[in-house]
C-alpha cells in the first residue's frame, strides 16, 4: 500500500475493562483509586478490497480532560465516551480515503459538534485520538509493518492541511523519514502528591506488601531510576517541604538524575508559581534538585495560563503546555507567550504530536532555538496503551517519558491470562515474569522496545475482547452535566 491508497472504517467495536490502583494516585484536584480503560476494535476495509481489524486503548481519565468540579467523575467518563461516539459515527460515514484525511477532514467537526454538547476541545480530541491509532494499527496489521515503518515512509499520508496552515507547504514526507526511534528509552517516574517518599511515610497496616515497591525510596532502589516527574500541588510551603523531602531521597543517587516539575493547573498564575521557584533556589537542601530540573509542566490553570506571558517563570526554566494544549492552535499561542514546549500524549492524538514536532523543528530551523516536546503520561497501562504510547514517543526521538501506570496498577490490571501471557511472548524485553505476575520490565531506570518494530501500532498481539463488557452508550448531555460545564468554564 502507498501513502495515497484509501481506506474505509467498515466498522467500530468499543469495550470497557475496570481496573483498581495499588496505591491511590493524586494529582491536581483528584485521587484516584479506580478506573476504566476504553478499548477499542476498528475494522477497515482497504481499495484492493482486503479488511483487517486494528486496536488501541487508553484510560478514561476523571479530572484531568475536564476539571470542572461541578462534574462527577462518571460525567467526566460519560463524556469521553461521547467524544468516541462522535468521532465514531463520523468515521463510519466517512467514503475511502487515507488515514490522515480521515482523521483531518474531521477535525473541525469532532471539535465543533463537541463544543455543541459543552466537551472541551481536550475532551472532544479524545475520540479521534483513541479510533485513530486503532485505524492505523488495522493498517499497518494488513501490510504487515510496524508503527515506526509506516510512518517513516508515511504510509497515513500525512501531508500540509488546511487544519495546520502554519505548516503550509511542510515536507511530510522528508520530516517523517529522517526519524530514528530507539530501542532504548528511560522511564521518567512519577512521585505523586500522596505518595509516600520513605517508610516513616505509610501508617502501620497500610503496606500494599505486592512484591512492588511503594515508597519512593523503593522505587529508585528497585528500578533505577534516573529520571523523576515531581507533582506539586499550589501552595509554595507545603511544595517546598514536600520537595525538600523528596529532595532527600534523590540525593542519594549516585549518578546525575534529572527531574520535571508538573504543576497540573494547581497555580492560579506565572507569579504564584514564579515564587514558587525562588523559594526552591533559596533552600540548601534544594540546590541539587533544582540545577537538575530539566523544565516546568502546565503549572497555571487553563483559564489564564494563554492568557499572559509565562516569562516571569521561563526565565528560570522552560515552561510547557499540557492540559492547555487542547486543539491544534494551542502550541503556537503557547509560543507567543514565552513557553517552549508541550507534551506528547497518546490520548491528545499521535497526529499532533508529529505535527507539533514538526512545528519545533520548523522553529528551531529558523534559528529561534529551544523548543522541544516532552513524554508524558495519563496511566497508560501494560499492553495496547503503554506500548502504543512508547512506540510514539520514540518516534519523536524523546530519550526520556513519563511512566506511572506500572507504578499504580499491578500488571495488566485484570486483562485476560491469556493476553497477557501473548504480550510476553511477544515482547519479552518489555515485560517480565515477577512472583507469578507478568509486569512492565524496568533495569537501570531503562525501558527496551526493541520489540515493538512487529506489525501493527507497537504490538501484533489481539486483545481478548471475549469477556471484556461492551462500552455503554454515553448519557452525556444531561442536563445538569452541560449545565455544569457551562458554570465551570
Amino acid at each position: 500500500m502507498t501513502a495515497s491508497s484509501r481506506l474505509r472504517v467498515v466498522d467500530i467495536a468499543l469495550h470497557e475493562q475496570p481496573f483498581r490502583l495499588r496505591m491511590p494516585f493524586r494529582f491536581g484536584v483528584i485521587t484516584v483509586t479506580h478506573g476504566q480503560q476504553a478499548i477499542a476494535r476498528v475494522r477497515i476495509r482497504l481499495d484492493d478490497g482486503r479488511e483487517g481489524d486494528g486496536y488501541a486503548a487508553e484510560a478514561l481519565g476523571a479530572k484531568w480532560f475536564d476539571k470542572n468540579p461541578a462534574l462527577t467523575d462518571e460525567q467526566n467518563i460519560d463524556q469521553l465516551r461521547k467524544a468516541i461516539e462522535l468521532a465514531g459515527d463520523a468515521y463510519r460515514a466517512a467514503p475511502p480515503q487515507t488515514a490522515f484525511d480521515l482523521s483531518a477532514g474531521h477535525y473541525r467537526q469532532q471539535l465543533e459538534s463537541g463544543a455543541a454538547l459543552g466537551l472541551l476541545p481536550l475532551v472532544a480530541s479524545y475520540g479521534p485520538a483513541l479510533l485513530d491509532r486503532a485505524v492505523l494499527d488495522a493498517l499497518c496489521r494488513l501490510e504487515g509493518i510496524s508503527f515506526w515503518t509506516a510512518m517513516r515512509g508515511n504510509l497515513p499520508g500525512m501531508r500540509a492541511h488546511p487544519i495546520v496552515p502554519d505548516l503550509a507547504g511542510f515536507d511530510f514526507d522528508a520530516f517523517l523519514g529522517q526519524l530514528e526511534p530507539a530501542s532504548t528509552i528511560e522511564s521518567r517516574h512519577t512521585v505523586g502528591l500522596v505518595d509516600p517518599i520513605v517508610a516513616a511515610d505509610q501508617a502501620p497496616g497500610t503496606r500494599v506488601d505486592d512484591g512492588l515497591p511503594e515508597t519512593l525510596e523503593e522505587v529508585v532502589a528497585t528500578y533505577g531510576h534516573r529520571f523523576f516527574k515531581l507533582k506539586v500541588g499550589g501552595k509554595v510551603d507545603a511544595d517546598l517541604e514536600r520537595l525538600t523531602r523528596i529532595a532527600g531521597v534523590l540525593d542519594t543517587i549516585r549518578d546525575p538524575y534529572q527531574i520535571t516539575l508538573d504543576g497540573n493547573e494547581q497555580y492560579d498564575d506565572v507569579d504564584s508559581i514564579a515564587a514558587l521557584w525562588e523559594a526552591m533556589e533559596g533552600e540548601p537542601a534544594l540546590q541539587r534538585l533544582c540545577a537538575s530540573t530539566l523544565f516546568i509542566e502546565q503549572p497555571i490553570k487553563r483559564q489564564v495560563a494563554l492568557a499572559h506571558s509565562i516569562q516571569p517563570l521561563g526565565r528560570f526554566r522552560p515552561v510547557i503546555i499540557d492540559e492547555s494544549d487542547g486543539d491544534l492552535e494551542a502550541f503556537p499561542r503557547a509560543r507567543a507567550l514565552g513557553y517552549s514546549g508541550v507534551s506528547s500524549k497518546a490520548c491528545k492524538g499521535f497526529y499532533k504530536s508529529l505535527i507539533n514536532l514538526a512545528r519545533c523543528r520548523v522553529w528551531n530551523a529558523a534559528g529561534e532555538g529551544g523548543y522541544f516536546m516532552s513524554g508524558e503520561d495519563l496511566t497508560t497501562q501494560a499492553g495496547l496503551s503503554v506500548q502504543q504510547d512508547l512506540a510514539l514517543v520514540s518516534l519523536l526521538g524523546l530519550t526520556h517519558v513519563e511512566r506511572n501506570g506500572h507504578h499504580f496498577i499491578d500488571g495488566f490490571g485484570g486483562r485476560p491470562a491469556g493476553e497477557t501471557e501473548a504480550f510476553l511472548a511477544a515482547h519479552p524485553d518489555l515485560y517480565h515474569r515477577q512472583r507469578g505476575r507478568v509486569r512492565l520490565r524496568i533495569e537501570g531506570g531503562l525501558l527496551h522496545i526493541g520489540s515493538l518494530e512487529c506489525a501493527g501500532f507497537g504490538t501484533g498481539v489481539t486483545p481478548d475482547l471475549s469477556g471484556t463488557a461492551p462500552m455503554p452508550k454515553a448519557a452525556w448531555p444531561s442536563a445538569n452535566g452541560v449545565a455544569g460545564r457551562a458554570k465551570g468554564g
